[in-house]
């Protein structure tokens, strides 16, 4: 992990799982019934395809089906529910604050890049007072879920916007379309394993380093 991290001008971050829980406190699952309802009101022929999921995710990728009106009312519905659920999300995941701190103090520059809403992740950094830590936020691209990860096309944006060359980036990330969008952009890829059987995953998916710990990245960075 150093020596990836001692190769990189800019650190970026996925926020669900490596910076929060953001649906700690508002469980996904009744966001992604809310969701349904709402597609089962403007587009019910949809509706019975995305039945079985609890994934607000997955119901977003299926609104895509009804065109850009239908799209855009359940991506709209789905950030107003992202912002409310990181107001009760509770703190940063254990070690996230160091690891983004030790980024900046390294000299790299940092970012993050969501499938999440950038407003809820401006909303949450301003809430735990990081705002000034990360410089470039690049969320989900307006009425684009081809764009989403894995998809390279945030990583891009975001190295553009700092100046960085995207092979000099590394992506922390705690899900395959992370490992998956890093490849896509030639940058590194750190996966976190936040639950059981993930070090497995993420390292089968071809994660250039795998850490269950966020302190992990937070000491590796303040040793170069």
């Amino acid at each position: 992990m150093a020596n990836l991290l001692c190769r990189c001008d800019c650190v970026l971050f996925d926020f669900d799982g490596p910076i929060c829980h953001v649906f700690e406190g508002l469980p996904a699952s009744g966001v992604a019934q809310e969701l349904l309802a709402l597609l089962a009101d403007i587009a019910p022929a949809l509706n019975d395809g995305a039945l079985a999921t609890d994934d607000p995710m997955v119901v977003h990728q299926l609104s895509r089906k009804g065109g850009d009106r239908v799209l855009a009312a359940v991506e709209a519905a789905l950030t107003e529910a992202e912002v409310r659920a990181v107001a009760i999300a509770g703190p940063p995941t254990l070690g996230a604050v160091d690891a983004l701190k030790a980024a900046r103090a390294s000299g790299r520059r940092v970012a993050v890049v969501s499938n999440n809403s950038a407003e809820c992740v401006h909303a949450y950094l301003s809430t735990h007072g990081l705002s000034s830590v990360v410089e470039v936020v690049v969320g989900r691209p307006a009425l684009r879920p081809d764009l989403m990860k894995p998809s390279p096309h945030p990583l891009l944006v975001a190295a553009t916007h700092l100046g960085v060359a995207p092979g000099r980036a590394t992506l922390v990330g705690d899900s395959l379309s992370d490992v998956q969008a890093a490849q896509a952009a030639a940058a590194g890829s750190i996966g976190f394993a936040n639950k059981p059987g993930k070090a497995e995953a993420l390292g089968a998916a071809g994660a250039d380093a795998v850490t269950e710990d966020m302190h992990d990245i937070a000491r590796a960075l303040a040793a170069i």
